[in-house]
């Protein structure tokens, strides 16, 4: 996704000028925002899936895994892992057969519900989680380019927009 050579602009600020140089002067901004979390989003993608490769996992994959790692019995219904990880239900089928064709999880039947099934983390997946989470700890999440301060308010902005749109309630 990045360049081999840095624009000697910004595409987004450009933008952000045509918006309001054609009279969209009110919508410029949120159009500037939008646009850059967007690429924002694919950087980081991009940058945390090429150091998941090594482990066999995309970072979907890796949402899964870890959320199940940190679950209290190391296993959640599909359902519950869609619902927490605000994917479509097709995504974590799709996510949990990668998972299951390379031996991080399994499939099991809910001891009390019949009708639901779970995903189970294997001890070999428990490990590529824990090496996973190391590699992304170590080289993308502590290097952002942002201050501790700077990413709590961009935690804290970004929050106010997914609680807006009902992703939560606070």
């Amino acid at each position: 996704m990045a360049h081999a050579e840095p624009l000697p602009f910004d595409p987004i600020a450009e933008a952000q000028r045509n918006w309001t140089a054609s009279g969209w002067t009110p919508a410029a901004p949120g159009m500037a925002a939008v646009t850059s979390i967007m690429r924002a989003q694919q950087l980081l993608i991009a940058r945390a899936d090429a150091l998941l490769a090594e482990f066999g996992l995309t970072f979907a994959r890796y949402e899964v895994l870890a959320l199940l790692v940190f679950s209290q019995r190391g296993a959640l219904p599909l359902g519950k892992i869609g619902a927490r990880l605000q994917v479509h239900p097709a995504s974590v089928t799709n996510a949990v057969d990668r998972l299951e064709e390379h031996g991080l999880v399994v499939r099991a039947r809910h001891p009390t519900d019949g009708r639901t099934t779970l995903a189970e983390v294997t001890g070999e997946g428990r490990q590529v989680a824990r090496a996973a989470t190391a590699v992304l700890n170590d080289t993308l999440f502590t290097d952002l380019a942002l201050t501790k301060r700077e990413l709590g308010q961009l935690f804290g902005l970004l929050r106010k927009i997914r609680e807006a749109a009902g992703d939560f309630r606070a």
